[in-house]
């Protein structure tokens, strides 16, 4: 039995940085949000050994790579004798504060939990994706969450509406880990009002939505690279309602009221060595995430 997976980004609607914790982790409070783009992943038995090919963006394909590391640690969590074969197909941008490769991870326990029938609950394999990563359980949760802790401890919310999102991805990167040391609470202005998120949510309101966006690590990524701030203001120009910086960028999204505007800004958008991607916010309710054909 082969299994084709889709693995989906994610975009933050707010994250508040309360402060670091004695693990050397910031503890952090953010609304998260699942958005249609993803990449694709398809999985195979094999008799006793785990082999991945990436296509795209020249990631590894050995033990560095999350996908294959998953595979690792659900095979030897549960003692199982038998082998896949993964091929993934890269659609998310790396490196661009999007959980690519959280997804990835997470579509792939998803998968080989069913192929290999390890019969882990959805809770068990939240636990497994924890060791691997702190975005890993939003990843394998999807649709809308409120994250507390590192980012592992995930709470489902009410459905966002389904809005156009217009992915500006710079042609530089940003370390998480450095954005994080470069962090000083005295720098960012705003704090995220999380529960003013949540109700914008529930009543569907896209401008309160937009007026609620904010990320308390965009200041000091702005410092590091003034180039968001400039990428910002185009995206507002091209007639974006609300924009912000995800996780920890550089990538910055807009938000518009449906798929045909997020075209529209993004045909406006004046682009000049960025990628754009127009895609839209994936509005699921309780479906599933990661859907595995």
């Amino acid at each position: 039995m082969s299994i084709k997976a889709r693995a989906r980004a994610k975009i933050n609607l707010t994250l508040e940085v309360l402060g670091k914790r004695p693990d050397g982790y910031h503890e952090v409070e953010m609304v998260m949000q699942s958005i249609e783009l993803h990449d694709y992943l398809e999985f195979s038995p094999t008799p006793g050994k785990i082999t991945l090919t990436v296509e795209g963006d020249g990631l590894p394909a050995g033990a560095q790579n999350l996908v294959y590391r998953a595979a690792d640690l659900l095979r030897g969590h549960r003692g199982i004798r038998q082998g896949a074969s993964i091929h993934l197909k890269k659609y998310i941008p790396v490196a661009a504060g999007l959980a690519g490769g959280s997804a990835d991870a997470a579509a792939t326990l998803i998968a080989l939990n069913k192929m290999w029938g390890t019969g882990l609950s959805l809770l068990d394999l939240m636990k497994l994706g924890e060791r691997l990563g702190s975005d890993i359980p939003f990843c394998l949760l999807g649709g809308t969450a409120l994250a507390r802790g590192r980012g592992e401890r995930v709470e489902r919310l009410p459905a966002c509406p389904g809005l156009g999102v217009v992915l500006v991805k710079p042609p530089f990167g940003l370390s998480t880990a450095h954005v994080y040391q470069s962090y000083k609470r005295e720098v960012s202005v705003d704090k995220p009002d999380h529960r003013g998120m949540i109700n914008a949510i529930e009543k569907n309101d896209a401008r309160a939505i937009c007026s609620h966006l904010v990320n308390m690590l965009e200041p000091v990524a702005i410092q590091l690279q003034p180039a968001i701030s400039v990428i910002k203001a185009k995206l507002l120009q091209a007639g974006a309602l609300g924009v912000l910086m995800s996780g920890s960028g550089p990538t910055v999204f807009g938000l518009t009221p449906d798929l045909d505007t997020a075209h529209a800004v993004a045909a406006r958008y004046n682009r000049r060595d960025e990628q754009v991607i127009v895609t839209n916010i994936l509005n699921t309710g309780n479906k599933a995430y990661i859907s595995c054909d």
